[in-house]
């Protein structure tokens, strides 16, 4: 007997069809990829199963039974979990306090702060019970999400990108744990866009485009490229990443010492690195090290930092504003897509208005219609799935406003851009797309930084690599010179001081 099966499915929303009669059959202990290019349909999809959006037509099965799921209440009582992709956490309250609102009220919360850190050990996903959400880098808080469903013991568990931030290492201790869960009976749902992932560890794969479902396969026959054909109708584009030039520095950092602001914070510790001009360094890690600390005291948001430890084309910026290091040149995409670098509710024309001044005129009186013409350029140049310049940003899927938001830095053609994790919940196309768009700015001189957890992108774009663990940052490293297994082992703390002599 089946364990899920959706009949028919269709969602209508004002400008978009998302689902258009899909059907998908999911069977008892089988790991099940949902594929698709942003804007396919398949988050919608997911909540529907869960109960967080109502279909206007089909029917939903579960064990053989049509049932109506009419909210995520519903689901979780027949066991079905979700990990979702844009969280569904309460800022003000403790990791311990987020995952037991989810669970049964029978549980007394000291118990429930046990398991999770029973559970954050055993599956190697680090977690502090008691530490608020609101302190929580993206990383983390998907832990929260993750270790979450792993609670309530479900019998099917929706995956919606869950190894986007975690490390090579992590994410191998996660398909161990998702492989366990499918041997015991649970079915899993698994929406990624790293095909690699796709094709060792799920059994079958339904890939969707343009809300209709367009093939069925199993993933371990194909390879990237077929699987690529199937959701975007070609192949990603291959990037030329040519040998660099560099230039001079354009952001210097010496000494940076900062505080930890909060219990839960991270102390960064005589942070020192640079990138020229004509260059891209990436920057990995995991979560939580350090790195909203460190981007905080670079875009300006946290202004302790000592005058002379933030240099900006040779000028000391550590006490800087945002809004003046913007002016010089300074361009920052942060990891949060809404609440930061959007405000959900404007328009995609409004959120332009957040960093460029190119709308506002001398008087401060805001030109609405050259606000529209470079949302709609925005929209046109990156290729961004949007009714238009009026359409709100929480409207469009997570990949389309990524592409948006890095794109309205990208063309501000800044001097020095820093990125937060690019790529984040992006498919193949738009991913290739970014990475190409962050090359080609290299190319045209801009020194660019790139704070990833996805080690196979900064391998692909980077031309020197450092590390970010406890606060602390390795030294530099040619791309060329490293190895994930090496770049993994430095993400734990474990580099060599003679890695400082290594090519750069």
């Amino acid at each position: 007997m089946l364990r899920l099966e959706l009949r028919d499915i269709s969602k209508q929303y004002p400008e978009v069809k998302a689902n258009d009669r899909v059907s998908l059959r999911v069977a008892p202990g089988r790991i099940h990829a949902v594929l698709g290019e942003n804007g396919a349909g398949k988050s919608t999809l997911m909540k529907i199963i869960y109960g967080a959006v109502r279909p206007d037509e089909g029917r939903v099965l579960w064990d053989g039974r049509e049932v109506e799921i009419r909210n995520p209440n519903e689901a979780r009582r027949l066991g079905i979990a979700m990990v979702f992709q844009h969280f569904s956490l309460f800022d003000s309250l403790t990791v311990a306090e987020n995952v037991w609102l989810g669970l049964e009220s029978t549980r007394a919360l000291p118990d429930v702060a046990r398991e999770i850190a029973e559970v954050a050990r055993a599956y190697g996903l680090a977690l502090d019970p008691a530490r608020p959400v609101h302190t929580l880098s993206v990383g983390e808080r998907q832990r929260v999400e993750i270790v979450r469903a792993l609670l309530a013991k479900p019998r099917l568990l929706i995956l919606d990108e869950p190894t986007s931030v975690l490390t090579p290492q992590a994410v191998q201790g996660l398909f161990a744990t998702l492989r366990q869960l499918a041997a015991e009976g649970c079915s899993i749902l698994y929406i990624s866009h790293k095909l690699d992932e796709i094709r060792d560890l799920c059994h079958h794969c339904t890939v969707l485009r343009g809300g209709r479902v367009t093939g069925e396969v199993d993933p371990a026959r194909e390879t990237n490229a077929s699987l690529s054909r199937l959701m975007i109708g070609a192949e990603p584009p291959q990037l030329r990443h040519a040998q660099a030039a560099p230039g001079a520095a354009v952001l210097e950092v010496r000494g940076l010492a900062l505080p930890r602001r909060g219990a839960f914070g991270v102390e960064l510790e005589d942070v020192g690195f640079a990138v020229r001009a004509g260059e891209i360094v990436g920057m990995a890690g995991v979560s939580g090290n350090g790195q909203q600390e460190l981007m905080a005291a670079l875009s300006g948001e946290d202004p302790r930092a000592a005058p002379d430890a933030i240099r900006l084309a040779g000028r000391p910026v550590g006490r800087w504003s945002p809004r003046r290091r913007r002016a010089a040149g300074l361009h920052f995409v942060p990891e949060e897509r809404l609440g930061r670098g959007a405000v959900p509710a404007l328009s995609l024309a409004q959120n332009v208005l957040l960093t460029r001044r190119e709308p506002v005129g001398p008087a401060g009186w805001i030109s609405v219609g050259r606000a529209a013409a470079l949302a709609q350029g925005l929209i046109e140049r990156f290729k961004v799935k949007a009714p238009g310049p009026q359409a709100a940003a929480q409207s469009l899927s997570g990949g389309n406003l990524q592409k948006f938001i890095v794109g309205r830095e990208i063309d501000a053609r800044p001097t020095l851009l820093i990125v937060s994790q690019p790529t984040w919940g992006v498919d193949v196309g738009a991913a290739a797309q970014i990475r190409g768009e962050l090359i080609a700015l290299r190319d045209a001189g801009c020194a660019v930084l790139v704070v990833s957890e996805d080690l196979d992108e900064l391998f692909e774009v980077a031309d020197r690599l450092v590390v970010i663990a406890r606060g602390r940052v390795s030294p530099a490293i040619a791309a060329g010179a490293a190895t994930p297994e090496q770049v993994g082992a430095w993400m734990s703390g474990l580099w060599a001081t003679e890695a400082a002599h290594a090519p750069a």
